[in-house]
C-alpha cells in the first residue's frame, strides 16, 4: 500500500476571516498564528502518513508500540499495567489492543504466577516476525523522510518544537 499524495487544505480560517484576525493582531502575532497552523497541518500529515504505514501490517500505531516495546524486552513478560504506563493511555485502550492482538496471534496474554491480578504479556513467533518486518520497512520510510535534513537541522526542529509545546502547555495552564 503507497503513501497517498496528502490533499492541500488551507492551513487556517478562510480569507475572510483571516482578514478580520489580522485587524486585531500585530504582524507578529500573525506570523505566530500563522506558525500554529501550519504546525497543525504538518503533525496532521505526518500522523496520517504514519498511520497509512501502519495499516497494510501491524495495524495501528497503538499496537506497533505495543509490538515493539514486547520485541524490545527480548522475550521477557510485559505487564499490561506496564504497556498503559509506557503509552500513556487508559487501561481500557490497551485491553481492547491486547485483546486483538492476541485474537491475531501476535501476543499472548497470561495471568502472572505471582500476582493473580496481573496480566503480562509475551510476543509470540508470529508477532515478533511482525514486528522485524514492519520495522524494516519502517526504517527505510524514515531514512527517506529525514534524507533531505542535515543532523544540526533535526536538532534545531527538535528543539524548537520542545520549546513551542511547552509555551502552549504553560498557557493552558490555569
Amino acid at each position: 500500500m503507497g503513501i497517498r499524495t496528502p490533499v492541500e487544505r488551507p492551513q487556517g480560517p478562510p480569507a475572510a476571516v483571516m482578514k478580520k484576525i489580522r485587524q486585531r493582531l500585530s504582524e507578529r502575532e500573525v506570523q505566530g498564528l500563522r506558525t500554529v497552523f501550519t504546525l497543525r497541518a504538518t503533525a496532521q500529515h505526518v500522523d496520517n502518513a504514519i498511520s497509512e504505514w501502519m495499516a497494510g501490517s501491524v495495524g495501528s500505531v497503538a499496537r506497533y508500540q505495543i509490538l515493539m516495546g514486547l520485541w524490545a524486552n527480548e522475550g521477557n513478560d510485559i505487564s499490561h499495567k506496564d504497556i498503559v504506563a509506557a503509552m500513556g493511555v487508559t487501561r481500557a485502550t490497551v485491553s481492547g489492543l491486547m485483546a486483538a492482538l492476541e485474537r491475531d496471534g501476535l501476543v499472548k496474554s497470561q495471568v502472572d504466577g505471582d500476582d493473580r491480578r496481573k496480566l503480562i504479556a509475551r510476543l509470540t513467533a508470529k508477532g515478533e516476525a511482525m514486528i522485524k518486518k514492519q520495522h524494516k520497512v519502517n526504517l527505510v520510510r524514515f531514512r527517506a523522510a529525514f534524507a533531505s535534513f542535515t543532523s544540526e537541522e533535526l536538532a534545531n526542529l527538535t528543539a524548537l518544537l520542545h520549546r513551542f509545546r511547552k509555551v502552549f502547555v504553560a498557557a493552558a495552564e490555569p
